[in-house]
């Protein structure tokens, strides 16, 4: 890129006989004052606000108690991209007082197990978070291990999903859900009933609602058709309920993601995030009496913290891992939930590859194509003298979700007519893929060109066409729902 020539000096103005105005430079000098100072003011009550929040979190960090479900740990899956937090929800209802027990039927002994196990995916970009609920009586298959309780060495064995926890606590949980996901956890979350009604409560409630009512004898849930603020005993036996309807576990796991993202909404509209002193009251009540590994520290709070900012119900997504078939029984276990091979590898192959998992708005204007956009890279190319038009086309193909370079450039004999599709003939259906969102253009085998296709935008340009993968469509068949699709309806 050419660099623009230094300027000649100015020269000196000859002197004037006639002295200037004092006015003038008093007028000038007055401003440029003020900005400073205002600079300077709103840079120290940044700082000050910086300084808040790191000492705040790094006070907090100290008081986490910790674990190590990673240790010794080997042959894990690969890394991806983005940060996969493993979210177990225990039953720690021994610290909950007794009046809280009798009110909220939170009676008998803890089982020592997982209530709720959740996969968080965040994405690289920060921009983006991937909820995966996985059922607590999933079959599974745990690796070899050493019983926590009992000290006996185990070799792998069939086992419910929440099961694991008791045997092998947390380094067994994480190497199990490895072992049957094949994604790779980045960090450790537990999180026990008191710091989930803590949490609640210092952000004063968080809003739900429900279209038939919502009644189980088992927690003491009731709830009529409407909207309801539930406060932190309230909302634990929302989350907890099993048998408010027919769905039982299922159904549960959809109230739990429903509540997640009415908690979203609530942290990030209540302007909370932005507040150092709120922003330290709800991490205290949050990680006051929860566990986590050891890497999970003040930089990746604060890192989580400024990505929450600018979240949105819309900015987070929520699903269930496919069920292949129902009431699986195994001898010695009981009744499970076998996964559907095929789909839930497809779903966690995304997790790792951190592309979005639910389909925005899929419509009759969308076409399907065989190879998803999200697989497709592509270099623009401006065939044209009209300057502007690749960056537009790259933009606009970007947009419907396909892999540019974001790096459009001129091409070699800019006066093309027709816009063309290059490729390799070994990627010739993502070339058909890629020809069908832009209408009218040709279609030009280009060998050796490599898995890179090319547009080359012509005068005829007139815009991007929707197109979807059928994996996508496939994709939406999950039950793939966002933030902001958790209504009432």
């Amino acid at each position: 890129m050419p660099t623009p020539s230094p300027r000649s000096p100015r020269r000196p103005h000859p002197q004037r006989h006639a002295p200037r105005s004092p006015v003038r430079p008093a007028r000038r000098s007055r401003r440029p004052r003020w900005a400073m100072r205002a600079a300077t003011t709103l840079s120290v009550v940044l700082l000050a606000a910086a300084g808040i929040g790191h000492s705040v979190i790094s006070s907090i960090d100290a008081d986490i108690a910790r674990v190590d479900p990673f240790k010794d740990m080997k042959n894990r899956p690969r890394a991806g991209h983005g940060m996969n937090v493993l979210l177990v929800g225990t039953d720690g209802r021994d610290r909950i007082t007794p009046a809280e027990r009798r009110r909220y039927r939170l009676g008998g002994a803890p089982c020592r197990c997982t209530d709720t196990i959740m996969i968080v995916h965040i994405s690289a970009d920060r921009e983006r978070a991937s909820v995966v609920s996985l059922p607590r009586d999933s079959y599974a298959e745990t690796p070899p291990h050493t019983d926590q309780v009992t000290g006996k060495e185990h070799h792998g064995h069939p086992i419910k999903l929440n099961a694991a926890y008791a045997e092998g606590g947390p380094q067994l949980t994480v190497r199990t859900v490895e072992h049957m996901t094949h994604v790779k956890i980045d960090h450790y979350l537990e999180v026990d009933f008191v710091s989930f009604m803590k949490t609640v409560d210092v952000l004063g409630g968080v809003e739900i609602c429900t279209a038939t009512p919502l009644k189980d004898s088992y927690t003491g849930l009731d709830l009529a058709p409407g909207t309801h603020t539930l406060l932190g005993g309230e909302a634990l036996q929302y989350v907890r309920s099993r048998h408010a309807d027919a769905t039982s576990d299922l159904g549960r796991m959809k109230r739990q993601q429903r509540f997640l993202a009415a908690l979203v909404d609530r942290a990030t509209s209540s302007g909370i995030l932005l507040n150092p002193l709120k922003f330290r009251d709800v991490t205290r009540a949050v990680l006051g009496s929860v566990r986590a590994d050891r890497g999970f520290g003040a930089d990746e709070l604060l890192d989580l913290g400024r990505a929450m900012r600018t979240f949105s119900p819309s900015s987070s997504e929520f699903t269930t891992v496919p069920i292949g078939r129902m009431g699986y029984v195994v001898k010695g276990i009981g009744s499970t939930l076998k996964w559907d091979p095929v789909k839930s590898r497809r779903l966690f192959a995304s997790l790792r590859d951190d592309e979005p998992l639910a389909v925005r708005h899929l419509d009759r204007r969308v076409t399907r194509v065989d190879v998803a956009p999200q697989q497709i890279r592509v270099q623009v190319e401006n065939g044209t003298r009209t300057a502007g038009l690749g960056k537009r086309v790259d933009t606009a193909l970007a947009a419907t979700g396909f892999r540019t370079t974001r790096r459009p450039v001129s091409a070699t004999a800019p006066a093309a007519r027709r816009t063309v599709v290059a490729y390799d003939p070994r990627w010739d259906r993502s070339a058909k893929s890629l020809a069908s969102a832009l209408p009218g253009s040709e279609l030009r085998a280009v060998p050796g060109l490599g898995p890179t296709l090319k547009v080359i935008a012509g005068a005829d340009f007139r815009g991007v066409r929707k197109v979807r993968g059928d994996e996508d469509v496939e994709k939406a068949a999950f039950g793939v729902v966002r933030g902001d699709e958790v209504g009432c309806s």
